[in-house]
C-alpha cells in the first residue's frame, strides 16, 4: 500500500511538473522583451499600421487575422491554401519552425528555438503600435 501511495504521489508531482512546463510555454510574454527579439524581423517585416509589406508581409494586426490576408503582400500558394488563424498557439508554433506549420511556405526563417523569445514576440505583436 505504502509503495503504491508513493507511486501515486511521484505520478502526481511528475504531473504537475508538465503542467507547470505547459503553463509556462503559454505564459504571458513581455512586449519589451519581444520588441528587441523582433529587430531581427524588421528586415522583412513591418509592424506599424498602414505602412506597406516588404519582403514579408505587414504584421500589424496579425494576431487574430486569417493567413494570407494582409492587403499589399503577394503570398506563395502554400499560404494562401493555410487555413490558419494567427492566434497565441499557431504563432508560437510558427514562430518555432514556421516550414512545419505551412510546409512550401516562402518565408526563410529557421525559427525561434526558445520558448520565452517566441512568447515576447507574441506579446509584441499584441501590442498596439
Amino acid at each position: 500500500m505504502k509503495k503504491m501511495m508513493g507511486a501515486m504521489i511521484v505520478a502526481g508531482l511528475a504531473a504537475s511538473a508538465l503542467a507547470g512546463g505547459t503553463a509556462f510555454a503559454q505564459a504571458k510574454g513581455d512586449p519589451v522583451a519581444g520588441k528587441k527579439i523582433f529587430m531581427r524581423c524588421i528586415a522583412c517585416h513591418a509592424v506599424q499600421p498602414g505602412a506597406g509589406a516588404k519582403m514579408g508581409p505587414n504584421l500589424a494586426g496579425v494576431v487574430g487575422r486569417k493567413a494570407a490576408a494582409a492587403p499589399g503582400f503577394k503570398y506563395s500558394a502554400a499560404m494562401q491554401k493555410a487555413k490558419i488563424k494567427w492566434d497565441d498557439a499557431t504563432l508560437d508554433k510558427w514562430l518555432t519552425r514556421p516550414a512545419a506549420v505551412v510546409p512550401g511556405t516562402s518565408m526563410a526563417f529557421a525559427g525561434l528555438p526558445n520558448a520565452a523569445d517566441r512568447a515576447n514576440v507574441i506579446a509584441y505583436l499584441k501590442k498596439p503600435n
